[in-house]
């Protein structure tokens, strides 16, 4: 699958899907890019699901209009050392034939 990081994750968390086509914002020069525009960047360059630190985007953005997958990474502190311990809740979601539509948190 293709994914995505938000610029507000850790670099390194690209590591953690090895089996996947993972970016980051900034590989993309999607930098400073507002969270709508970057749904719909998404869709248009075929990504599967966003991942991103950035809780509120789940109540400020239309789902409907940018029927995308954004996991929602939930921790104390936005640092590797924590994230990573998500990420195998992450992967769970990735196996599965369908990925849910909108915002999923995971925490």
């Amino acid at each position: 699958m293709k994914l995505l990081l938000d610029e507000n994750l850790p670099k390194r968390l690209k590591e953690d899907f090895p089996d996947h086509e993972i970016f980051t914002i900034r590989d993309m020069g999607w930098n400073g890019v507002k969270d709508s525009q970057l749904l719909a960047l998404l869709q248009e360059h075929n990504f599967h699901a966003l991942l991103t630190f950035d809780k509120n985007m789940r109540y400020q953005q239309n789902f409907k209009a940018y029927p995308v997958t954004v996991f929602v990474l939930t921790a104390h502190i936005n640092s590797y050392s924590e994230l990573t311990k998500l990420s195998p809740l992450v992967k769970g979601y990735l196996k599965k034939s369908r990925l849910p539509l909108g915002p999923v948190a995971i925490s």
